[in-house]
C-alpha cells in the first residue's frame, strides 16, 4: 500500500510539474547554490584547456613566423640576383646570343656572438663543418653580401665582415660593368674603392655587386653602393667611399652560399691573387 501511494503521489507530482512547472522555483534555488562547487570542480580542468590552447597557438604562430622569415631571407636572396642577371642576359643576347646560368644552394644561419676586438670585423654564427661550412663561403643578409667564413668548427663559425680592414673583394660597377677592388674601412658603414682611376665612369648612387672574379664570391650580389666620388688636382686615383648594402651590424639571419664551380671562368685565381695584393698594398 505505500509503495502504491508513493507511485501515485509521484505520478501526480511529476504531472502538475510537467504541466504547471511547480518544482522549477525549487530547481532554479538548488542550482544556484550548487553552481559555485560545480564551478570550482570544474575551473581545474577549464584553465588546463585554456592554456594548452593558448601554448598551441602561440607555439604554431612562432613557428609560422620562423618559416616565414625563412622564406623571406631565402626569397631576398633571389632578388638580389634578379637584376644581375637581367643585365647579364642581355649582355650575352647582344654578344653571344645565350645567357649564363649559376647554380647555388642556400643555407640559413643565425647570429651568435659578436667578436669585441674593435680591429678585427668578426662574428659567429650557429653552423659549423657538421652542417656542410667550409673556409672562404660566401655569407650574405637579406640585401647584400655580409663577407666570408673565415674559421670553422665542428658546431659553430667565424665570418669575416666585408668591413673588416684586411679583407677585399672584387666588385664591378652595377651600371657600366667597370671592375674595382672594395677594402674595408674598419668601418661597418663605409667601404673604400683601389686604385680608380680619376677619369673612370663611377658616379654617387651607383650599385656595386660582386664580379666573380676570384671565384670566393658568386657574381650578382650587391656589396656596396658609392656615396662619394674625390677627384683631386694632380691625383692619378680617385678616392671613392661606398656604404655595405648589407646590414653588417644589425643582421641576425645570415645566408650560407654554396656556388657550384663554374670551368668556363678563365683567370679565377689570378684575379684572386690580385685582389688579395691589392688589399695587402692599401693596408
Amino acid at each position: 500500500m505505500r509503495l502504491v501511494l508513493l507511485a501515485t503521489v509521484s505520478i501526480l507530482l511529476m504531472s502538475l510539474d510537467h504541466r504547471e512547472h511547480l518544482v522549477e522555483p525549487v530547481r532554479e534555488t538548488v542550482s544556484g547554490v550548487v553552481y559555485p562547487l560545480r564551478f570550482v570542480v570544474d575551473a581545474p580542468f577549464s584553465i588546463a584547456e585554456r592554456v594548452s590552447e593558448r601554448l598551441a597557438t602561440r607555439h604554431q604562430i612562432m613557428e609560422e613566423n620562423r618559416q616565414l622569415r625563412d622564406r623571406h631571407l631565402a626569397y631576398q636572396e633571389r632578388l638580389q640576383r634578379m637584376q644581375a642577371l637581367e643585365r647579364e642576359n642581355e649582355r650575352l643576347r647582344e654578344l653571344l646570343g645565350s645567357s649564363e646560368r649559376l647554380e647555388t644552394e642556400v643555407a640559413i644561419a643565425e647570429l651568435m656572438r659578436v667578436e669585441l676586438d674593435p680591429h678585427t670585423h668578426l662574428v659567429e654564427i650557429d653552423r659549423g663543418a657538421s652542417q656542410g661550412v667550409f673556409v672562404g663561403q660566401p655569407v650574405l643578409d637579406a640585401n647584400g653580401v655580409m663577407g666570408q667564413v673565415d674559421r670553422v668548427g665542428p658546431r659553430s663559425a667565424s665570418v669575416r665582415l666585408i668591413s673588416d680592414p684586411s679583407h677585399a673583394i672584387p666588385v664591378e660597377n652595377h651600371r657600366n660593368g667597370l671592375r674595382t677592388v672594395a677594402l674595408g674601412s674598419g668601418d661597418p658603414q663605409r667601404l673604400e674603392l683601389a686604385n680608380v682611376p680619376g677619369n673612370a665612369d663611377i658616379r654617387e648612387g651607383d650599385l656595386l655587386t660582386a664580379s666573380g672574379l676570384g671565384g670566393a664570391f658568386p657574381r650578382g650580389y650587391p656589396v656596396a653602393e658609392v656615396t662619394s666620388v674625390e677627384v683631386e688636382a694632380g691625383e692619378p686615383f680617385a678616392r671613392v667611399t661606398a656604404r655595405p648594402a648589407a646590414e653588417l651590424d644589425r643582421s641576425r639571419k645570415l645566408l650560407l652560399v654554396s656556388v657550384a664551380d663554374d670551368p668556363d671562368t678563365p683567370g679565377a685565381e689570378d684575379d684572386a691573387g690580385a685582389a688579395d695584393d691589392k688589399s695587402e698594398d692599401e693596408s
